[in-house]
This record gives C-alpha cells, structure tokens and sequence, in this order.
C-alpha cells in the first residue's frame, strides 16, 4: 500500500518521527512510500533500516536511493516478520489507507519493541466547519484529495486512535500534535488538541 508520503507539503512529522528513534536502532517503515524518512534515519540516526512499500514506483525509487525495501503490503505481509524483530515499526501518514488498521497495529505491536504513528487528524476545526457549513467532504492540506479518489479510507481523530491504543494495550510514550508548521508535544490527546492538531505523531510501546 502506498503510504501517500507526498499529501503534506512540508511533512514536518518526518523530522518529528526522526527525534523519537534511538541512534543505531533497528528499523521497519511500513509504506515507506519513495524512502525519504529511510534516508533521513540512516542519515541523522545511522539506523538499520528497512522498508516495506506497496507500489513499484516507491520500491524502484527506494532501492535507486541505496535503500532496502521489498514491495508488500501492510495489511497481509506484517505476518511474514518474526516477533521483536524491529526496536520501532512506523507507520507514517499511512494507517488511514490500510484496509484494517487495527490489524496493521497489532502486527506492529507483536513485530516492534516501540511503534511510531503519525496521520492526519480528522477531528481538526477545519475539517469540522467544512462538513458543518457546506455538507461535503473536506479537502485540507493532509487530507489533499476528493471523496471520491481518496486513498484514505479510514479517518480518525486523535481520540479514535487514543482509545485504539487503548485497545490493544498500547501505551502513549510520546506524543506531538502538528499545526500548520508549528509542533506541539501533549501528554495526552484531549479535546482541544483533537479540535487544533492538522496531524499527530505518537511513540507507542507495549504495556506491561
């Protein structure tokens, strides 16, 4: 599955996701689209790095750049990767494109010590009045497409996802809300940040 890398103009959780990986760590990045968060890891974290990307262009692109990724797809392929294999599994501006997100999630949780997510938040005031005052569906700058081709298949807020992790037993380690280009680390997703965030970046680890 593609993970729509090029919907944000600026993917300022590129950098976000990279100050929340460890030096050195190995990591998976699932829907890892042309490779830039890849290049940027091995660059800045020296990590060892691997991806998994769904279409053949990101694949050809990722490997021109020197960078090992296999062509797969989150929603079936997370199975064929041993437990713990990873330190952290990402999942950037993807998971509203996955055919069952709570799945893809689970898959991380078993396959990463730590899972890094970040998506555009549904919840956003922009998204809201758009929907109130016109009745159709929102075109933002993360969410760049009509209802009708939108590989987004999925939306959430930032409380759908909390109560996910909830869910699966997930713990929220860290978590940065994106506005504009301004970036903003909370404690815990709560109602004004479900209503200001345009997207959101968190570390997860397994609880217990």
């Amino acid at each position: 599955m593609s993970n729509g890398n090029g919907q944000i103009a600026s993917r300022v959780d590129l950098d976000l996701i990279a100050q929340m990986i460890a030096p050195g760590s190995r990591v998976l990045d699932v829907g890892c689209g042309d490779g830039d968060l890849l290049a940027l890891l091995q660059s800045k974290k020296n990590v060892d790095g691997r991806g998994v990307e769904l279409s053949q262009e990101g694949v050809n692109a990722c490997v021109a750049r020197g960078l090992s990724v296999v062509q797969g797809d989150a929603d079936t392929d997370l199975a064929n990767y041993p437990d713990g294999a990873f330190d952290y599994v990402i999942l950037s501006q993807t998971i509203q494109a996955t055919r069952n997100p709570k799945e893809v999630m689970r898959a991380m949780k078993r396959i990463g010590r730590c899972v890094v997510v970040s998506f555009p938040n549904f919840g956003h005031w922009r998204v809201r009045l758009k929907l109130l005052f016109t009745g159709r569906m929102p075109e933002t700058r993360s969410l760049g497409y009509s209802w009708y081709d939108t590989p987004n298949i999925h939306l959430c807020t930032l409380l759908d996802f909390a109560s996910l992790c909830e869910e699966l037993g997930l713990k929220i380690e860290d978590a940065v809300t994106v506005t504009g280009d301004k970036a903003r680390r909370i404690s815990r997703p709560g109602a004004i940040a479900n209503l200001l965030a345009s997207e959101a970046v968190f570390l997860l680890s397994r609880r217990g």
